[in-house]
């Protein structure tokens, strides 16, 4: 067959480019295998990162094992859990776009035969899928993978969704600094993703769930020396996939889709889910609707009550069968679609045959799941007529109906003020806009004031709705990604300080009890504000980006 890296080493014509592959110190029988693209994202600065060199060195040594000649290079990370709360947080989602843009151009440039992502933190992920379906040459993930759990003095343990909900508990003088001090040193106990069900272990589960990477993909602690023997049978993999010409979008189609939204509602994954599918999905040419994820919620059991949801973590999903075995018992009731090609080269259905739910403490049987529907549920009324996110998995059953009044901020820097100063009330609605995709610009994670509202108690009495969005790592009646936001004219900009605002996640609706002749008079006196950036990476980002409900993919 033609490989693509003909086009850098093949002819008289080519001989500048291959002076240029000797002065890598390339040999010529080197040059003249199949030369596939390493993508790390390996760096200093993420805890779920600091390990991936070993990962990456061990996928090159698949390459090298299996004919090929690996050449590495970088893709950024941001790490939420520093980025929070402050203005670097602005910059996370819109990273997921540098990240495509910046692999795409390295793959082009340099003819890669072939592409091994090595992801693993919150956009990092999302960001090389939306790459692998753009560029669709033969392509495979290994994350990786999530950290363990961590244990408090008393040997309870914990993860970093505790962290910050104790740092709530200590403003309503729940815990001394003492405790604090306890949790920061001891929730993140080492090297990977943070420990529970947040974005990154949710979009690295989905990744195995799609058929974009070999099992334990999403499971497999990050410090376990299976990790690296994973990265080397990735790196194998890769001349396979790269011989057969199976590319991304033979993996990635609609029914794939499907499939990996089932498993999301059956994990209980993150809402950010809600953001990256679209955009994933529009790479590889394939439109999703918002509101399908209910009907595949309807469908489709909760299974997993992993943090922020419950008190076990990846390792225990790990131990119980991963993936795989949750896939295992959707397909016992037909709700995946196990015909479907992977990167094992396989089925679906032939890459589960064997598996078995080694815990059904941790993953329930399909007979007897958490819920009947799924963990995530998307909400429509007058607050959000293209609308909102909700992971009900993780919501209180008192407050799945919830109304009450308004407490309206512009910013999550006015609403964590208040919260933190002990003047939300029980029964309130709080209400931040103005952080969507254009409006914040960047669509900034609310982790800080919804784990405030939890750490004080409050969780089971108050609920948060915003056109930002959350942290995997939050609970509670947190409703996100309101659609329109604010910043594009939407009803959430119109929202008066002690308006109700009823909430119904049971029947998936959200209202402003606001008749429509008086929101039409808020909508004509209603006056755009300013941009807060306007200079730099964030104001062309403001520019580009769609709305959330359509994943926040740059137009």
């Amino acid at each position: 067959m033609t490989y693509r890296s003909e086009n850098i080493k093949s002819g008289v014509e080519r001989t500048p480019n291959v002076s240029l592959l000797y002065a890598l110190g390339l040999t010529k029988e080197e040059i003249n295998r199949p030369i596939i693209g390493v993508v790390s994202s390996f760096s200093e600065v993420v805890p779920g990162h600091m390990h991936l060199d070993k990962i990456a060195q061990a996928v090159k040594e698949g390459i090298y094992a299996a004919g090929g000649t690996p050449m590495m290079f970088p893709a950024i990370a941001v790490c939420d859990g520093i980025a929070m709360g402050h203005v670097g947080m602005k910059y996370s989602l819109a990273s997921r776009d540098l990240i495509a843009d910046s692999t795409e151009a390295m793959a082009i440039a340099h003819q890669f035969d072939g592409i091994v992502m090595i992801p693993n933190c919150d956009k990092n992920v999302p960001g090389l899928l939306m790459a692998a379906a753009r560029l669709n040459i033969p392509a495979i993930f290994c994350a990786g993978g999530p950290m363990l759990a961590g244990h408090l003095k008393d040997g309870r343990r914990t993860c970093l969704s505790h962290m910050f909900e104790a740092v709530g508990a200590y403003h309503a003088g729940k815990l001394d600094e003492q405790g604090v001090d306890d949790y920061t040193e001891n929730a993140c106990p080492s090297c990977g993703s943070c420990s529970g069900m947040y974005t990154a272990n949710s979009m690295n589960c989905l990744t195995e769930a799609i058929g974009m990477s070999l099992r334990g993909n999403g499971t497999i602690p990050a410090p376990l020396s299976a990790r690296i023997r994973l990265a080397k049978l990735t790196g194998m993999k890769i001349m396979e996939l790269v011989k057969n010409n199976i590319r991304p979008k033979d993996i990635m189609t609609a029914k794939a889709f499907d499939n990996v939204e089932a498993v999301d509602m059956a994990l209980g994954c993150s809402t950010n889910t809600m953001l990256h599918l679209p955009a994933i999905a529009h790479e590889a040419g394939i439109e999703i609707n918002l509101s399908h994820a209910n009907e595949i919620s309807e469908r489709t059991p909760n299974l997993c009550h992993l943090a922020p949801a419950g008190d076990t973590f990846m390792e225990d999903l790990d131990r119980a069968g991963g993936v795989y075995a949750v896939m295992k018992e959707l397909a016992k009731k037909n709700l995946i679609d196990t015909s479907l090609m992977t990167v094992t080269g396989k089925t679906i259905a032939e890459n589960i045959k064997d598996i078995e739910n080694l815990d059904t403490n941790i993953i329930r049987p399909i007979e007897n799941p958490y819920s009947n529907n799924g963990g995530i549920a998307v909400l429509k009324g007058n607050l959000a007529p293209d609308g909102c996110v909700v992971k009900r998995s993780a919501v209180a059953p008192e407050m799945m109906k919830h109304e009450g009044p308004a407490r309206v901020f512009d910013s999550e820097d006015e609403a964590i003020k208040t919260i933190y100063d002990g003047k939300i009330n029980p029964g309130d609605v709080v209400v931040i806009r103005y952080e969507g995709p254009k409006g914040g610009p960047g669509m900034r994670e609310m982790l800080n004031p919804t784990s405030a509202i939890c750490g004080m108690g409050l969780d089971t009495s108050v609920a948060l709705i915003t056109d930002g969005r959350f942290s995997g790592a939050t609970r509670g009646a947190s409703i996100g990604h309101i659609s329109p936001e604010a910043a594009s004219g939407g009803n959430i900009g119109l929202v008066h300080e002690g308006d109700i605002i009823s909430i119904d996640i049971t029947n998936y609706k959200i209202e402003l009890k606001v008749s429509d002749e008086e929101l039409a008079k808020r909508k004509a006196a209603w006056i755009p504000k300013e941009p807060k950036i306007k200079t730099g990476y964030l104001a062309r980002y403001a520019k580009l980006v769609s709305s959330a409900n359509k994943g926040a993919i740059l137009e």
